[in-house]
């Protein structure tokens, strides 16, 4: 699928430049029937046109003579654009209309990707995300976090931050550090907290601002990660295979609430591990603090998440019953 992304844009600057094309015929077409003086026109330009090439290589050519052709190909073509305005037509209307003019709609600028080209990418990602529809609300123009309150909270008397100072901390290195060097670091990441905590919105957050710089991020709950894998192990889909292993960052929502079997925990611990050995970085949230791992996992998979993973604690009241209370405060005003 990943290696796919590529032929699959290619084919559709193919599909545009044949509509265009066919576009073009039509309007030939029409000027041809409606006003074949115009198309008179235009043959001469071509005959000219293909003839200016052709006199520079002769050797008894002058340089007046080229001149004389050159100006004799403006005049008419300025005649022509004259005569299609003159019926109300736009003056390139019998020529080929791209979509794209900076690289023709091939995609490409000499080697280089054109900007549409990496538009096509950046779509195709979202698409295969499973994201599309979620990142138009969660982003980090939306990420409050005054939500977070500034005072030390008697529930976690271990923690030497305050709720606010923790997570302008972990906001500051995601900022700061993670996304601008996403192409530079190995770093995977463990967000550990309760319910409501901002886990998951900072994970949208995160996975829009990649999608948006052309990454491919990927988003699966663990419940929808542990089908996936059954299907590629029992099914052999070598496209889900691709994607999963492959995307630039994996993020699996809410680690832990899916089922646990042999089989969940023998597949996750292998997919895991692939990544890890390919360095192909990883998300992963849950509720579940690193103590808890050992009892829900196998040791040799809580040993490669607390080892190979930045591990980043949350910890706050519910913000989605904050968020509520806000809501009702303002309603009332």
């Amino acid at each position: 699928m990943i290696s796919g992304y590529q032929s699959e844009i290619l084919k559709e600057y193919e599909e545009i430049r044949s509509i265009e094309n066919k576009n073009l015929k039509e309007r030939i077409k029409e000027i041809k029937d409606k006003h074949p003086e115009i198309m008179e026109i235009d043959d001469e330009i071509k005959k000219l046109s293909v003839k200016l090439p052709l006199l520079i290589l002769k050797s008894t050519t002058t340089e007046e003579d080229v001149e004389k052709l050159r100006d004799k190909i403006f005049d008419l073509r300025a005649k022509k654009i004259e005569a299609l305005v003159s019926k109300g037509y736009s003056p390139e209307y019998l020529t080929i209309h791209y979509r794209c003019k900076k690289c023709s709609d091939t995609g490409y600028i000499g080697t280089k990707r054109c900007e549409c080209f990496k538009d096509k990418l950046i779509k195709l990602h979202y698409k295969d995300s499973n994201l599309q529809s979620i990142l138009s609300k969660y982003n980090f123009n939306d990420f409050d976090l005054s939500l977070f309150p500034n005072k030390t909270d008697p529930s976690y008397p271990t923690q030497k931050f305050t709720p606010f100072e923790n997570m302008q901390r972990i906001y500051d290195f995601i900022v700061s550090q993670y996304i601008p060097n996403f192409n530079r670091t190995d770093v995977n990441l463990l967000f550990s907290g309760a319910a409501g905590t901002g886990k998951t919105f900072l994970s949208y957050c995160i996975a829009k601002e990649l999608l948006d710089r052309g990454y491919l991020v990927v988003y699966k709950t663990a419940d929808e990660l542990i089908r996936i894998l059954a299907d590629i192990r029992f099914n052999k889909n070598q496209n889900l295979d691709d994607l999963i292993t492959n995307c630039d960052l994996l993020i699996i929502d809410d680690l832990g609430s899916e089922q646990i079997t042999e089989f969940s925990k023998t597949e996750f611990f292998n997919l895991l591990n692939k990544k890890l050995l390919l360095g192909k970085k990883m998300l992963i949230s849950t509720n579940l603090v690193a103590d808890d791992l050992d009892d829900r996992y196998d040791r040799r998979t809580s040993s490669r998440l607390i080892g190979n993973f930045k591990f980043m604690r949350f910890y706050t009241y519910d913000l989605r019953i904050e968020k509520k209370r806000r809501l009702n405060m303002r309603n009332r005003k």
